[in-house]
């Protein structure tokens, strides 16, 4: 399949964790021929954060596809790195679907963390967001918006949400606005 003749959707698979503080580093110039190693085309990073456009020609299962990214990963480096895939068609709803007025924030304002699944309020009912304001959050599909005014280097709230017991089970991975809006974009048909 040659570029630009691409059918399939295109996908995005967030990895959690790498390249932060020195710890599992994984070079994008090394990531991509990993990634094109399973199959996959039109592979494209974002950052040095775990950001991957690519298409799977077949289409491909997104649990599958996450699982054969890490497996290369953990085969290529050395260690486990956990991976969501998502498609462009719901990187693109929830996009669409914020419930804060992102064209009035700034990126490092808004963030949104992806979920291995859905998520319900009840999981964050011990939460009360009045506690942390202006900072806020809201639930969505297999994803909770943070608006974190002074960023979320800072954010209180943040922190809380982030916390392992509010989050087992559960493989969860936070992008800023201006990186959820270029997963739209580089996962767009082209």
């Amino acid at each position: 399949m040659t570029q630009g003749t691409t059918t399939a959707e295109g996908c995005a698979a967030l990895l959690r964790g790498i390249n932060v503080g020195g710890n599992k580093k994984v070079p994008m110039a090394g990531l991509r021929p990993l990634i094109e190693g399973l199959g996959l085309t039109d592979v494209r990073t974002y950052l040095q954060s775990g950001n991957v456009a690519f298409t799977a020609p077949d289409g491909g299962d997104e649990e599958a596809l996450a699982a054969a990214i890490g497996t290369a990963i953990e085969g290529e480096f050395g260690f486990t790195v956990d991976v969501l895939v998502r498609r462009h068609t719901y990187l693109k709803a929830v996009m669409a679907d914020c419930p804060f007025p992102a064209a009035e924030l700034e990126a490092k304002q808004l963030h949104v963390t992806y979920f291995s699944q859905a998520v319900t309020a009840e999981r964050f009912a011990a939460v009360d967001p009045a506690a942390y304001a202006p900072e806020d959050f809201r639930i969505g599909d297999r994803a909770l918006y943070l608006y974190a005014p002074q960023g979320l280097g800072v954010s209180k709230l943040g922190a809380q949400l982030s916390r392992p017991a509010l989050n087992k089970g559960l493989i969860a991975t936070s992008r800023n606005w201006n990186t959820v809006t270029k997963l739209v974009e580089l996962t767009a048909p082209r």
